[in-house]
């Protein structure tokens, strides 16, 4: 979960290149495939970044963790090629793909040299439109993901999210990981493996960038090439998550002299025009060392090493949360320090000189960001993903600037609320009850 915030600002957070404009060329190939492009022909290579929607939400009922599962897969043998194959082709020519997924999204990473670009698309086709799925590649597939539950049921961090999760979600797929259980991922066969694929990798759904050296009639027919032979459509979407998350306290008993806390309550769409104004009271609270809860918790009290606070903004829920880590006897301070800072900005916003200083660090920090090819291509995709135009790379500081005094107080004042904070309590925290 908190992994997933990172991916999230990627749109928000990350900047414009040093340069002022950014040129996003429109491409629409000869089958009907749109994608967003920037040319850069400086260095011979392409990043190349494609979003399935609903990833692993998409889940079939019972089948939690097939989609994890297949996309673990996807370069473990393909076509032709067995997965020792697939590897030593993709070293030949020195491309580099990268497949992950979230609840949210099934991502394809591609960097590719342009003298092997029609090579390095043959192999990627290959993974995505005829994976081998073979048993013995499974079988070594399905053991990594077992160590990775084993490990996650060990780890407090992940049991705090995962406990969040369930209170916040119940029953939704966001309940739940999307590793699924040692039980679920058992159970799954080949079968399952390409009905997974089916349900999510399919053309209905596809958010497409591209940048580097490479024309709009070039990427047009990669496109055609590359994923033109998927499905048309997918799985249905899953329905709106609903949040569940109600004020107060879950302690999960875990021996260590430490306690980590998850917590949170309601927050807003990336599509909400307060969002912005919500980014920089996020950043004041708890974005950084200067934050209120880092001076407060921190820097005044001693209580944590770090705290922070993020908007977590999914595709069918929106949360406010914030993290820490404390000495077990030192947990029940933190948390109702916590409170009293949520509060006090909820009531009373902030003074001119904070918020001032929130835009300069934003804005400034902006530029500096944007680093290579690939991260401007995610960017992109992440934009077209949101709904969000084509100008907004360029537009984005002038966005946080028109962000007034009032509106600070006035969304501080919808929507933070200290009593609604469900704080989840991993460790055997002294004197704070449930």
């Amino acid at each position: 979960m908190i992994q997933l915030v990172a991916a999230l600002a990627l749109v928000f957070g990350l900047a414009t290149p040093a340069r002022a404009v950014v040129e996003i060329i429109e491409v629409i190939s000869p089958g009907g495939l749109t994608a967003w492009l920037v040319e850069n022909h400086e260095i011979p290579f392409t990043a190349l970044e494609i979003r399935f929607a609903g990833g692993a939400s998409l889940d079939a009922p019972g089948k939690r963790g097939a989609i994890n599962l297949m996309t673990g897969l996807l370069e473990e043998g393909a076509g032709p090629l067995d997965a020792q194959g697939f590897a030593e082709a993709a070293e030949s020519l020195a491309a580099e793909f990268r497949f992950d997924v979230g609840d949210d999204l099934l991502s394809v990473s591609a960097r590719m040299l342009t003298e092997n670009r029609v090579a390095a698309v043959e192999l990627l086709r290959s993974a995505l439109i005829e994976p081998r799925f073979e048993s013995d590649a499974l079988e070594r597939v399905r053991g990594q993901v077992f160590s990775i539950i084993d490990a996650d049921s060990r780890d407090p961090d992940e049991i705090a999210s995962d406990t969040f999760g369930r209170l916040a979600w119940g029953g939704h797929p966001y309940g739940s990981s999307l590793n699924g259980t040692m039980e679920s991922v058992a159970a799954l066969t080949q079968a399952d493996m390409f009905e997974a694929k089916d349900r999510t990798m399919a053309r209905d759904r596809i958010r497409i960038a591209a940048v580097g050296d490479i024309s709009p009639d070039e990427l047009g027919a990669l496109l055609d090439t590359l994923l033109g032979a998927l499905p048309e459509t997918g799985a249905p979407m899953p329905p709106r998550a609903e949040l569940a998350l109600t004020g107060g306290v879950t302690v999960v008993d875990f021996a260590s002299p430490q306690s980590v806390v998850l917590f949170g309550h309601a927050g807003l769409s990336m599509r909400d025009p307060d969002y912005f104004a919500a980014y920089l009271i996020d950043h004041m609270m708890g974005g950084g060392i200067g934050s209120r809860l880092m001076t407060e918790v921190r820097a005044k009290r001693g209580l944590s090493y770090g705290i922070s606070s993020f908007l977590a903004p999914r595709d069918r829920s929106e949360t406010w949360q914030g993290y820490f880590a404390s000495a077990n006897e030192k947990v029940a301070e933190a948390v109702a320090v916590t409170r009293a800072e949520w509060a006090r900005m909820a009531q009373n916003g902030v003074d001119e000189a904070e918020l001032a200083a929130a835009k300069t660090y934003l804005t400034g920090a902006y530029p500096l960001r944007f680093d290579g090819n690939r991260q401007i291509a995610s960017i992109l995709v992440g934009m077209q993903h949101l709904g969000l135009p084509r100008d907004y790379i360029n537009t984005r500081n002038a966005r946080v600037e028109a962000v007034t005094l009032e509106d600070v107080r006035r969304v501080a004042a919808r929507l933070l609320d200290a009593g609604a904070l469900r704080f989840v309590v991993v460790g055997r925290p002294v004197g704070l009850a449930e």
